[in-house]
């Protein structure tokens, strides 16, 4: 690897160029694909060699569980919580919980920069925390080992930054193929919520990634499912009454599983338990429970063969349904490692038990046995709590290969949806992610605008005329302007209305007819929408959006005088510099890091990249202030808050620095020591 690495660096331009292509992307898909699928494998291996390590032996998990010794039951879920807390707090935090926030957030806010030891952490701390049973599932882990195993090969290709979240996409894409041997579902579950987005450019990649990833499982483990899938037959087309109502009630219990895991993350994170021991008492409460119910231990897979094959009560399902939903959010709200995809397969599987029982004693005519109501409804309660509703239909159609299902799995999983969709507006994914300020259902434009006041873009220099002009004297004034929109104010010098060179071009062929007519009366719009320079630039994205002028006024608050203007393109242009901005910030702050310990990178010549702390004689001062540049001759590249460890930020000449913050300066070694060592 050191070899290629060099021979790599030592071609420049010409490998540069040939990262570039498409085909080079393709190629490093294919590599993902390979390596995620052995890594897929063999974290399913290493489950089970964990389970026959805790529990006594049987044919298979679930067996191991329920005929081991009581205090088994009560105790190992909280020795391997000590394991997986102590693993996670002082190696990869990012490894806490079901860990796909963390890729949606190093897709969405770090150019796709994932550091390679969450990959590692990972993949023990989750299989130790299924294995000692723990209520989670192994996709989740899967989805973010593939997604920073993608992100380190990328970083190590020295990829530009779109590029690095697409081999992010295609690890994630990956996982969850060969997880469940179905590449379209790992596809569409890559671009549909890691991504966001179904541009061709990220498609062709993520979909052969996703395909090697398959064939290597299918080599591997020659195809078998995680559980048994009966062959589904719809009986009567009166079914699909039931199967609305089966949607119904998992967009419900989808609600519930949200608010519930949500509740569960915040008290354990705001409480003063230490965090390597939150999971311990994580472990101990889902022991209790697995006393009486160890069908909640692990994924739960056997369980779900269980009610598919309608092998269990009534009761027992209504019972595991409540439990699971209980128990997982005890694992991974106290700091377990583990995915919620196979918790809600499970809850979906006695959901949909419950419904098709129901439905063959309420309806009085013949239907599906409660098995295929389980299936549907595994399908629906995916899509309802990550709000994926393709990768909710995609993932049950591809595990039985019938297109019969499709009906009744398409109305159960949109109706789903909808309705966990409209109650609460977040999903499992970016709940957790909200609570930590982080909004990506917002959409990334208005996010990155509210932080840009109109008054720091707009144009000062406007037109302005008296509403007692006439249309002749604004034609005139008109064929001499470069502006497009003439702001009409009364006698105070207040706006009272906006001309557009559109209307007035309207009115030319009629010019002799209309020389007499007054602007402010006749030509002048007055139902406007006035900016003020403190406001964000969102507000002023939602107003161009509702207008059709080409520029704004932007007023005083106090008199509604002009005081300049907003170009519709000097938006579009600061919108493009924030993005730019923010790609730049979040690639090189997540890859500083990425790399644990090391604040110092090399750089061309005699100039150097060192993140250096602040010193006390910069507290409560802004940059233009210390003139860093002109005493220094440094220059700040980013600065960190100490109030906020997550994210680097582009700084103004009016950013305030404060004790603790963290500033990456580019510079000459000696200068830069000067600033660090207050030379």
């Amino acid at each position: 690897m050191k070899r290629l690495a060099r021979a790599i660096s030592s071609k420049g331009t010409g490998v540069s160029s040939w990262l570039g292509s498409n085909w080079s992307l393709v190629i490093v898909a294919v590599v993902i694909g390979v390596v995620g699928g052995f890594a897929s494998v063999l974290f399913r291996w290493m489950i089970d060699w964990f389970y026959h390590i805790a529990w006594v032996n049987g044919e298979n998990q679930l067996q191991m569980v329920a005929g081991s010794p009581w205090y088994f039951r009560a105790f190992i879920p909280a020795g391997g919580g000590l394991i997986v807390g102590l693993l996670v707090y002082f190696f990869a935090s990012e490894a806490r919980g079901h860990g796909v926030p963390e890729v949606m957030l190093a897709v969405a806010k770090k150019g796709g920069v994932i550091r390679p030891i969450v990959a590692v952490i990972k993949f023990l701390a989750s299989a130790v925390c299924i294995a000692s049973g723990g209520s989670a599932g192994q996709e989740g882990p899967v989805i973010q080992i593939g997604a920073a195993l993608g992100s380190t090969l990328g970083q190590w290709l020295k990829m530009p930054t779109d590029r690095i979240r697409t081999c992010v996409a295609s690890g994630a894409a990956a996982g969850i193929a060969a997880t469940f041997n179905a590449p379209v579902a790992g596809c569409l579950f890559a671009l549909e919520i890691i991504m966001g987005d179904f541009a061709v450019a990220q498609f062709a990649p993520v979909v052969v990634s996703s395909v090697s990833a398959t064939v290597i499982s299918r080599s591997l483990i020659s195809g078998a499912p995680l559980f048994i899938v009966p062959s589904y037959t719809l009986v009567s087309p009166w079914e699909l009454v039931p199967y609305t109502v089966l949607g119904i009630l998992a967009g419900l219990f989808a609600v519930a599983f949200i608010l519930l895991l949500f509740l569960a993350e915040t008290l354990f994170e705001e409480s003063r338990i230490p965090a390597w021991f939150q999971p311990v008492i994580g472990g101990l409460a889902i022991g209790a429970m697995g006393l009486l119910l160890p069908e909640l231990f692990g994924g739960g897979y056997d369980s779900i063969t269980n009610s598919m094959e309608s092998k269990l009560l009534f009761g027992t399902m209504a019972l595991l349904a409540i439990g699971k939903l209980i128990t997982t959010s005890l694992t991974l709200g106290s700091g377990g490692s583990g995915g919620i995809f196979a918790p809600s397969l499970f809850m979906g599987a006695m959901l949909g038990g419950l419904v098709g029982m129901a439905s063959s004693k309420l309806l009085g005519i013949q239907v599906a046995p409660p098995g295929a109501y389980a299936l549907v409804g595994m399908g629906a309660m995916v899509a309802a709590s990550t709000h994926a509703p393709i990768t909710g239909i995609l993932i049950i159609f591809e595990l039985t290969n019938d297109y019969k299902i499709i009906l009744p799995l398409m109305i159960s999983c949109i109706l789903a949806t909808l309705v966990a969709s409209l109650i609460k507006k977040e999903s499992i994914y970016t709940i957790k992610l909200v609570r930590r300020g982080v909004d990506l259902s917002g959409g990334k434009e208005v996010n990155i605008l509210r932080k840009v006041k109109i008054g720091d873009v707009m144009r000062k220099d406007v037109e302005i005329m008296k509403r007692s002009s006439s249309l002749q004297e604004l034609y005139k004034r008109m064929l001499d302007s470069k502006h497009h929109d003439f702001f009409i104010v009364d006698e105070k010098g207040a706006l009272t209305g906006i001309v557009s060179t559109d209307a007035l071009s309207r009115s030319l062929p009629d010019m002799k007819d209309l020389q007499g007519l007054v602007v402010a009366e006749d030509v002048a719009d007055h139902d406007f929408l006035a900016l003020y320079e403190t406001e964000g630039l969102d507000k002023a994205m939602r107003a161009f959006g509702a207008s059709n002028l080409d520029e704004l006024p932007v007023v005083k608050r106090d008199d509604g005088r002009p005081v300049g203007s907003l170009w519709k393109r000097d938006l579009i242009a600061a919108y493009n510099r924030e993005i730019l901005k923010a790609d730049l910030a979040g690639s090189v702050g997540s890859r500083l890091e990425s790399v644990r310990g090391s604040r110092h990178i090399e750089t061309l010549g005699e100039y150097v990249l060192v993140e250096v702390e602040t010193p006390p004689a910069f507290f409560g001062k802004t940059f233009s202030e210390l003139e860093l540049r002109q005493k220094y001759g440094i220059q700040v590249i980013l600065i960190k808050r100490s109030d906020d460890s997550r994210d680097y930020e582009f700084p103004s000449g009016n950013t305030v620095v404060g004790p603790g913050d963290l500033m990456l300066l580019l510079g000459r070694q000696g200068d830069v020591d000067r600033i660090r060592f207050g030379a």
